[in-house]
This record gives C-alpha cells, structure tokens and sequence, in this order.
C-alpha cells in the first residue's frame, strides 16, 4: 500500500533518514522543519498519514496533532524524546494514532506506517483523483485538468479547488476557505480569497463570469458545483 507522508521534524538528518526509509516502501514524502509549516501543508496536501515530531519551532508537535485531529481523520504517528508514560498518555488523549520514541527504529517506523495504514484504511495520495464533470483535481500529482489539458495553477490555488471539490455542493466561507488553505500566514483577508477565486476561474472556467465549476453563494462564500 503506497501513501503520501508527510514528515515533520526540525532536525534535517533525522527527517531525511526517515524519508529515505519510507520512500524505499513505495511512499510519497514530503518533508518540513517546523510546526507551522506541517500545517500549512497538510492543509494544502492532504496526506494520508503524518509522521509529526514533537519538539518543534514555531508550532510544537503536540498542538500540530490537536489542530489537526479537530480538522480530519488523519492517521498521525508522533516521534520524540520524551518517553514516559504520561507524554505517551497524552500524545494518545489529543489525538495520536500511535507513539514512538527516539532514537527511532527505522523498521519498526515504516512497520507501524503500515499497520496504520492497513488501519485507517488509506488507499495512497498518489491514486486520489477528484472528478466533477470535465474537472479533474489531481492531489497525487498536484495537477488540475479541465477536458484531460492540464491547467496551472499556484500552490493556493489548488488549494482552494482541491478543498471545494472534495465536498461538491458544500459552501465553505471565505474564513474556511482561509483556515484550511492558508493556515498561520498573516493579512490574509476575505478579499484575498476574492482574488484567488477571480484568478483561479480565469484558468478553469470557459466563461469566468458565468463559472460552471467554482460558483459564488452570495452572502455566504463558494461551493463546486454538484455536478
């Protein structure tokens, strides 16, 4: 079973030690070095399993795990130093999957991947691909095609699209839109949103004024269209 991981920690050697093993499995990584930067991008990824340090700038791992466990069902592995039974205890209470302590196994890590894995019953980033009507939202590939001709987009960008197509006729806000595709950045307001929308209609849409994909709920934000 392939996935995307995300890897979060802020020593470099250890996450790239990490990412070598998992890759070896089959396994999309990709890798940050603090907490903000997690969220940002699994906000942005979604990915079917974060491998989330505990020690980290910005952002400690333990509210990483908290943010993200009230957002998704994610599977979540933590990594650290502290090995009592009350850090474990409490990694479990907020949110965590599973526990492992350093100095880190690289065995038994991409072990416990697969049993969670198996567990959450995660098919791969790599084979989700959301369909509505001619648009595709490709999260394996970070990739939008309209009628099969790929479409660039910025990274925002398919962010927002990703987060409307996975739930077809949903309105999100535009302070949903901002929570779950923008995360810790600062001065980002509604009108920001507004912006990308306008840019990211210019892209997709045959006629941006009349959007077939990404529609307007007038007092209330955007949904996809279901169609």
């Amino acid at each position: 079973m392939t996935a995307r991981i995300l890897v979060a920690d802020d020593d470099p050697k250890h996450a790239q030690l990490i990412r070598l093993y998992l890759e070896r499995e089959g396994h999309q990584v990709l890798t940050v070095g603090d907490g903000r930067a997690a969220l940002d991008l699994a906000r942005a990824r979604r990915p079917d399993l974060v491998v989330l340090d505990v020690m980290m700038p910005l952002v400690d791992g333990l509210d990483v795990c908290r943010i993200l466990r009230a957002e998704s069902t994610i599977a979540i592995l933590l990594v650290t130093a502290r090995s009592s039974e009350n850090d474990m205890l409490l990694g479990l209470d907020i949110g965590a999957d599973d526990y492992l302590a350093k100095p880190v196994s690289p065995r038994e890590l991409t072990a416990r991947v697969r049993a969670l894995l198996r567990r959450t019953g995660a098919t791969g980033g790599t084979a989700s691909v959301l369909r509505v009507g001619d648009l595709e939202v490709d999260s394996g590939r970070f990739e939008v095609r309209v009628a099969g001709v790929p479409v660039h987009l910025t990274a925002k960008e398919f962010g927002i699209v990703e987060l409307l197509a996975r739930e077809p006729g949903r309105v999100f806000t535009r302070g949903q839109i901002i929570d779950k595709t923008f995360g810790f950045e600062h001065d980002v307001s509604e009108r920001t949103v507004d912006a990308h929308v306008v840019n990211l209609r210019r892209k997709i849409e045959i006629d941006p004024a009349e959007p077939r994909y990404v529609q307007t709920v007038y007092g209330r934000g955007y949904r996809m269209a279901d169609q």
